[in-house]
């Protein structure tokens, strides 16, 4: 069997971690695969980049220039949303026509378009799609918030400052609804929530939708010793450390107000844990978080090594992600991997990642009493117990050889 998985980007965001993930998990499984992308990162062979040379950037900035004038010329959700009105056909090359399943992920931002995916719906290929977030089975959005109209018929977004061209939404909607009417496709959500989501959309009716996990490396990605980690990055051994990840901090659904909302909590009903407890920031914002969070704050540049990322999530004590919409993060998979419980809000996939109060906290959504009641339970409750729960969860749910059979399985079927 040959697959080919399509994604937009080798290595950056974390549907391109996912697809290069499980691009390795089916190879040791036996199967023939490789990865075609837009934007190529690094040298290695199974990955085939999309060759349009200067033409590749200008189809990124045509489709978010579209999107900027039907916005009425506003900035605003500028990259919520995806139109999906240029891209490149990739049904002649050779690695597409040698392939007998065709693995679509995250093909956003100018790579294929609606006329591309056409394209390869028509060629005759098993087509299995990865939904990553919701956009294959609504109009235009990625994620919808409290929006339910794809269940019907997208229109009118609530994301769109009204449209200069009619009604965007629904127009791309539609035009989903006929070139999905063509096909046979199965849909697989990374998380049993999107899964569902994804089953009362009117897109995806007559097709099937399973769900399957994003796989990891539990041979990198594993449990090892506390203080030699905290010496790599030279943290200190007597305090406890919350580890926080701050790219894009300033987008709402990343939640960093309610965590800010609930350190000031912690702050101010137990100042002994306050003064015990440091904050890990990691990424490029650090100086912003320290402006507002009543912790002690220890910066981290971003760490592009998985070895090195390895280290600090078994550096530290607690992982929290106050992300207010997601669907199965890679770094609570990474972070319970190495061994380390975590914190998060009850939305999304994370509820079927942390066990609540059995490696983590799984905390109300929004209610950020409840989060820093998550996070002063985890530092109180024994970390040995709470690490080894982690890690047995990653072993018998998201292992590379579980998740390989599970997409095997529907690649044959």
């Amino acid at each position: 069997m040959r697959v080919l998985i399509v994604n937009t980007s080798e290595r950056v965001g974390g549907a391109a971690i996912a697809a290069n993930r499980l691009m390795e998990a089916l190879k040791k499984n036996g199967v023939k695969v490789k990865m075609l992308v837009r934007d190529k990162q690094t040298d290695r062979l199974t990955v085939l980049p999309v060759r349009n040379g200067w033409m590749q950037p200008l189809k990124f900035v045509w489709e978010r220039l579209c999107i900027f004038i039907a916005n009425n010329f506003s900035r605003k959700n500028l990259f919520q949303v995806d139109i999906a009105n240029t891209g490149t056909d990739i049904t002649q090359l050779t690695e597409f026509q040698r392939a007998d399943v065709i693995h679509l992920h995250w093909i956003n931002q100018g790579f294929l378009s609606l006329s591309d995916i056409s394209h390869i719906f028509q060629s005759g290929k098993r087509v299995v799609i990865t939904l990553h977030d919701q956009w294959y089975f609504t109009g235009i959005c990625h994620y919808s918030g409290d929006c339910q109209k794809y269940t019907s018929l997208c229109h009118d977004c609530p994301l769109m400052n009204g449209s200069l061209w009619g009604d965007l939404a629904k127009r791309v909607f539609l035009q989903k609804e006929k070139i999905y009417g063509t096909a046979s496709l199965t849909f697989v959500g990374c998380s049993q929530w999107m899964a569902d989501l994804a089953k009362t959309s009117r897109l995806t009716q007559g097709h099937k939708v399973v769900s399957i996990p994003n796989a990891i490396n539990t041979e990198r990605f594993l449990p090892m010793d506390k203080a030699e980690a905290r010496r790599a990055f030279r943290l200190p051994q007597d305090k406890q450390l919350l580890l926080f990840g701050c790219q894009r901090i300033t987008d709402e659904r990343k939640g960093f107000t309610l965590l800010v909302e609930a350190l000031q909590l912690i702050k101010k009903t137990h100042p002994d844990v306050a003064q015990a407890t440091e904050v890990v920031v990691v990424g490029g914002q650090a100086e912003y978080v320290r402006k507002q969070v009543p912790f002690d704050i220890i910066p981290v540049n971003y760490v592009s090594d998985p070895q090195r990322m390895v280290m600090l999530y078994n550096a530290v004590d607690v992982y929290v992600t106050p992300s207010l919409q997601d669907n199965l993060p890679n770094t609570i998979m990474e972070a319970l991997a190495c061994g380390t419980p975590c914190v998060g809000f009850k939305v999304g996939g994370i509820p079927e990642m942390i066990d609540h109060k059995k490696n983590g906290y799984v905390a109300t959504y929004k209610d950020a009493q409840d989060f820093a009641d998550g996070i002063l339970w985890t530092l109180a409750t024994d970390h040995p117990t709470l690490s080894r729960q982690a890690r047995n969860k990653v072993m018998t749910t998201y292992s590379e050889n579980a998740v390989a059979r599970k997409y095997i399985d529907v690649y044959e079927n």
